[in-house]
């Protein structure tokens, strides 16, 4: 057992996550108030996070680049963030002391769905997206080769939900204004070694 100190509380939840973290290696976020934690990715995983990386670094435009390890900001609630697999930024986050993003700069945010994560994290992970004004969310399932595309936030939700599987094209809206090709990313087996 994890001595665990402070205790959950509102106000300090952050700290919380942060101390979780450090003592456990699990990545951890707080979402609408509540802490969310997730185990370190598989290789697979991790092998689709590469594979879009790569695509995104050879065709992004002049000024966005694609981040791992960046957590977004819940508007006026500091306490309140999400650490994508992956998000899109302006180059000038590199420079940026802070690290919590304000979800207006975000013009993409990358959720690669974990092979236990449940369908009601993945709908209360995208609402949250949404609530904070994320413009884009490309949630990847390597449990089902597919992938949505989340756009249009409104009203506590992505108006427009676009579905698709491997080998289909993903047509990121702009200002971004490319297409991520997923034939090659990888899915997850039947039985992870342990």
């Amino acid at each position: 057992m994890y001595p665990l100190h402070p205790r959950p509380r509102p106000g300090n939840l952050r700290e919380v996550a942060e101390k979780i973290e450090e003592l456990t290696g699990l990545r951890v976020q707080v979402l609408g108030g509540s802490l969310v934690m997730s185990p370190p990715p598989t290789g697979k995983h991790a092998g689709v996070v590469f594979s879009l990386r790569r695509q995104m670094d050879r065709a992004l435009p002049d000024g966005p680049r694609a981040y791992e390890n960046s957590s977004v900001m819940m508007p006026d609630d500091r306490d309140d963030y999400a650490t994508p697999d992956l998000i899109v930024l302006p180059d000038a986050w590199a420079e940026d002391d802070d690290w919590l993003a304000d979800p207006v700069d975000v013009a993409l945010a990358v959720e690669v769905i974990s092979p236990s994560e449940k369908a009601r994290g993945i709908s209360e992970k995208a609402d949250w997206y949404a609530l904070a004004g994320v413009v884009a969310l490309l949630a990847i399932d390597p449990r089902k080769g597919t992938w949505v595309l989340y756009t249009r936030p409104a009203n506590g939700g992505y108006q427009d939900v676009m579905p698709g599987k491997y080998g289909e094209t993903v047509g990121l809206p702009e200002p971004l204004g490319l297409d991520v090709e997923t034939g090659q990313f990888p899915v997850y087996g039947d039985k992870p070694r342990r």
